[in-house]
């Protein structure tokens, strides 16, 4: 008889487990908008959550550290006149969101790191150039300030966010509805999906599709993308028959499959979550109550199983954390924040060690938070890997940075060169000036609260001297 021999990896013991229930974030009425994405984004300081708002679209931003119950009057940041569909931090300012609406706007927020006393009404920045709604964001991984937008108009546009300019803008690629986009590691290709069931590779520079394959997955519901670190493209479809599915392909030889396993019979789309450092996807269906994992290597069969986390609770959404906000100290290698109806939970996924130490197996360095290029550098050609980190002494997110705002808008630019002297003109600049507005606005907020609390007390006493002169 032969014996089976078990695939050796490191990985193959991975846990997931829920955080206890004083670690999760409740009564937050989470969206109810029919569109597949995350609804939730998260980084080292912050949790950013898409919810249900009268008149218009919001979202809520927390500090990770605010767990427990959410206060029903917790600010909110507002601004958009429709359902916001899609949010995404700065990869290189942990302070930055951008969010995508229903309205046809992007509009790009400074989140402070004190709790606001009222909503945030005023964004840094608002981006119109799509004629539909706008679904899709994504930033670009190693230069500074270029977001990406797609939109129901078929059309991806590349920004420089710190001017407020259009960069790229690919409008004859797509004949149909955009599914997905997603960066490869060093932002020099996009792989997109697309209603006509067609995975492309694109080179938005140049703006040419460089490889594209038709019915990646033969299934009509949606399919999604995402670059592997070996430059193959992973993606989740269905059959068919509506099987659930994944694929691996090489963009080289798009004939025939890396790999290609059937899951379920379900009709939640998969989002799925890229690890380059594991090469861990983690699969995560909207509607499903259970993440799939499993481990991409170049071995056959090339896409392995893992394991399942599963929970009694569907999922609404899911958050992923950057390697650089996990805790090294507990082995932890992904974090995801599940949306329920009215909550959000973090689930840890786990390596089991025995030892204290530093694991460098499980923590190569990591993309940090500083650019590689400026978005002209980028968009002149030139491409650069992202800037490592490394967690062994863990990662501790830096102050608030604000995002100083000239004429031409740009933000968080790099100090110029030169004495200090020169620079004293653009310091007083508009962001300073928003910062003092905003706080001044604040004081006279809580002076008025103040002031309407002591006419409350001064009433109240009123009151109890009848009380008491009554009595007499």
């Amino acid at each position: 008889m032969s014996r089976r021999v078990v695939r050796q990896s490191k990985f193959r013991h991975v846990f997931g487990q829920a955080a206890k229930a004083d670690q999760a974030y409740e009564d937050i009425r989470v969206s109810k908008v029919t569109w597949d994405s995350s609804f939730c984004a998260v980084n080292p300081k912050f949790l950013a959550i898409i919810v249900e708002a009268g008149g218009g679209g919001a979202f809520i931003v927390l500090p990770l550290a605010k767990t427990g119950r959410v206060d029903k009057n917790y600010p909110l940041v507002t601004g958009h006149t429709a359902p916001v569909l899609d949010i995404d931090w700065c990869p290189h300012n942990d302070n930055v969101i951008a969010s995508a609406s229903d309205d046809t706007t992007i509009m790009v927020w400074q989140i402070p790191d004190y709790t606001p006393v009222r909503n945030i009404t005023e964004p840094i920045i608002t981006l119109e150039g799509h004629s539909k709604r706008v679904g899709i964001l994504s930033w670009h991984p190693t230069a500074r300030n270029v977001l990406l937008s797609a939109g129901g108009d078929n059309v991806i546009i590349v920004w420089n966010v710190g001017t407020g300019e259009v960069l790229l803008s690919l409008e004859d690629m797509h004949p149909d509805v955009i599914h997905n986009v997603c960066w490869n590691s060093n932002g020099s290709l996009l792989a997109t999906t697309c209603k006509d069931k067609t995975l492309r590779i694109i080179d938005p520079r140049k703006g040419q599709v460089v490889a594209e394959r038709f019915a990646a997955h033969e299934g009509m519901r949606p399919m999604r993308a995402v670059f592997t670190r070996q430059g193959h493209i992973f993606t989740t479809g269905f059959t068919r028959m509506s099987q659930r599915e994944l694929g691996l392909w090489d963009p080289n030889n798009f004939e025939e499959p890396v790999a290609l396993q059937e899951m379920d019979t379900s009709n939640g789309v998969l989002l799925p979550f890229y690890d380059p450092d594991s090469s861990i996807v983690y699969l995560c269906g909207k509607g499903d109550s259970s993440i799939r994992y499993f481990e991409i290597t170049d071995e056959p069969p090339f896409v392995h199983y893992l394991n399942t986390f599963s929970s009694k609770e569907p999922q609404r959404g899911m958050g992923f954390m950057p390697k650089r906000g996990l805790d090294v100290s507990k082995c932890e290698i992904a974090r995801f924040y599940k949306l329920h109806e009215r909550k959000c939970e973090p689930i840890i996924m786990t390596v089991p060690r025995k030892s204290d130490l530093f694991q460098d197996d499980l923590y190569p360095d990591t993309p940090g938070p500083e650019p590689a290029l400026e978005a002209d550098e980028w968009l002149s050609g030139q491409d650069a890997e992202p800037v490592l980190i490394s967690l062994r002494d863990g990662y501790v997110p830096p102050k608030h940075r604000e995002l100083r705002v000239t004429k031409r808008n740009i933000l968080d630019v790099r100090p110029p060169s030169g004495p200090r002297r020169s620079q004293s003109a653009s310091d007083t600049s508009l962001s300073q000036q928003h910062t003092l507005e905003t706080l001044l606005e604040e004081i006279k907020a809580l002076r008025e609260r103040v002031q309407a609390q002591e006419q409350r007390i001064t009433a109240l006493e009123n009151m109890l001297c009848e009380l008491v002169d009554g009595a007499d």
